[in-house]
């Protein structure tokens, strides 16, 4: 069966509040719009056309070249919106999806099952409806004494009994795609809110004595998202959907409330993920790791049997069995090989770091290569901008960098080498030999007693806090 669709994406929304298109706004990682596009093709429909008014830049930037685009110059109603897309649609056979863009949590399970009942019983078209808890502000499925569908009436224009109904139209839809044509051309604006809309098309299939079905869905399958509030309860529903996903592939989740993980993250079986963990953007974590707790990633590869406890990283590579945090940070373009180690209040940005490296402790490494079994004691740093230009540091391998060091780049450190504590090091060191870059010490006898700064009779009491602040 040829199967296209039609997605409705050219509303401003403007219950959102917001200056971007309402169906580009992010719901667990990825565009409203995108969510609904992506079950499309799992569904079948590979060719698919999206009507555009509001920011269409931001909708066709979204969705890539991939699909077609139709621009709705004035948005007179849905019925309005899928006549814009009546030249894709003609000569067209099969079955023709209308849905709106802003319905990410349709599945394209639910969408295959309202096709086969399409396909196998021959109707004109099929509408995916749900019971609703509360159907205020949904359009409500009319249907006769025998249960057959009637017609689709919108809330404002329902009657009293009618309100009482609650089996809702999601706006999602199966037609036969000549019938849709031929319909299309005879519904008119003479309702409450002098639009077209797409509904009337199912009361004139019916009118002409074609069949109409009704496929109930589950009513979270059919939530739009019309302001910020249904967005964060969508997004909250799809994460969960996610997060369950990666644990029936062996993913474990201690909390799935707390735990955000975008859809095109990637985890490694038997790999842990405790509360409070965000996983953004292409994140591809291995087996056996421990992530998190109060941990976010987002473009980050971990290796195999990793730990990273409270820390942030982002676009960079950390190697197997490597421990990481607390309290570190990995910026873009850092490569950390396997078994390093990364300790608290630890920087790293546009660096190499070779395997077994340790940098356990307030310490920062920016644009510098290191190399093997390299060890930086506590309050080292790579001093690698002059504010002009950045400058490398170039670090051997097994070399060890004791504690409150300066590396003043360009420098580098050769194989084997050490740099003695309280360095401030702006000359090459060769290998296996040790530098020592400080001030000797000057010793000042009887000075305190000399200068009056005895400490002991001037104890200093905590600050005391308001109450409320």
């Amino acid at each position: 069966m040829d199967i296209c669709a039609v997605v409705m994406a050219a509303g401003e929304g403007k219950r959102m509040h917001s200056k971007h298109s309402k169906v580009v706004q992010r719901a667990a990682g990825k565009p409203l719009v995108c969510w609904v596009a992506d079950a499309l093709r799992e569904a079948g429909a590979q060719e698919q056309v999206y009507i555009v008014g509001f920011r269409q830049e931001e909708v066709r930037a979204a969705l890539g070249e991939d699909v077609a685009f139709v621009l709705q110059e004035q948005q007179l109603g849905t019925g309005h919106a899928v006549m814009q897309a009546a030249p894709f649609l003609e000569g067209r056979n099969g079955c023709t999806i209308v849905l709106p863009g802003d319905a990410p949590m349709i599945s394209a399970q639910t969408l295959q099952a309202a096709m086969a009942m399409f396909e196998q019983d021959m109707f004109g078209a099929v509408v995916i409806t749900a019971q609703a808890p509360n159907p205020k502000g949904y359009g409500r499925l009319v249907r006769d004494s025998e249960g057959h569908v009637v017609r689709i009436v919108e809330d404002c224009d329902a009657t009293e009994e009618e309100k009482l109904i609650r089996e809702i139209n999601s706006s999602i839809y199966c037609f036969r795609t000549p019938l849709l044509l031929s319909a299309l051309g005879r519904i008119d604006a003479k309702n409450a809110q002098k639009e077209y809309y797409l509904t009337d098309t199912i009361e004139i299939l019916i009118n002409d004595g074609h069949k109409v079905g009704a496929y109930v869905a589950d009513f979270n399958e059919t939530r739009g998202v019309n302001d910020r509030v249904e967005l964060q309860e969508v997004g909250k529903l799809l994460n969960e959907r996610v997060c369950r996903k990666h644990m029936l592939q062996g993913v474990q989740i201690i909390d799935t409330h707390t735990t955000w993980i975008d859809t095109m993250v990637q985890i490694g079986c038997d790999t842990i993920i405790r509360p409070g963990t965000v996983l953004k953007g292409s994140t591809i974590i291995g087996e056996d790791c421990i992530i998190g707790s109060q941990t976010r990633l987002e473009d980050v590869v971990v290796g195999d049997a990793t730990t990273i406890l409270c820390s942030v990283a982002s676009q960079c590579v950390i190697g197997k069995n490597c421990q990481i945090g607390p309290y570190s940070h990995i910026r873009p373009e850092a490569v950390l090989g396997d078994n390093i180690t990364i300790g608290a209040f630890v920087e790293i940005k546009n660096s190499t770091l070779g395997d077994y490296t340790r940098a356990r402790h307030l310490t920062y490494i920016g644009d510098s290569q290191v190399g093997k079994n390299v060890n930086f004691g506590c309050g080292t740093i790579t001093c690698n901008y002059d504010g002009l230009d950045k400058t490398a540091c170039i670090i051997g391998d097994n070399v060890f960098v004791g504690g409150n060091s300066n590396l003043i780049s360009p420098v580098t450190l050769h194989d084997n080498s050490y740099v003695a504590a309280g360095s401030t090091i702006t000359e090459d060191v060769p290998e296996l030999s040790l530098a020592i870059a400080r001030n000797r010490q000057i010793v000042k006898e009887n000075w305190v007693v000399s200068k009056n700064r005895m400490r002991a009779s001037k104890l200093i009491p905590p600050d005391r806090r308001r109450e409320g602040v």
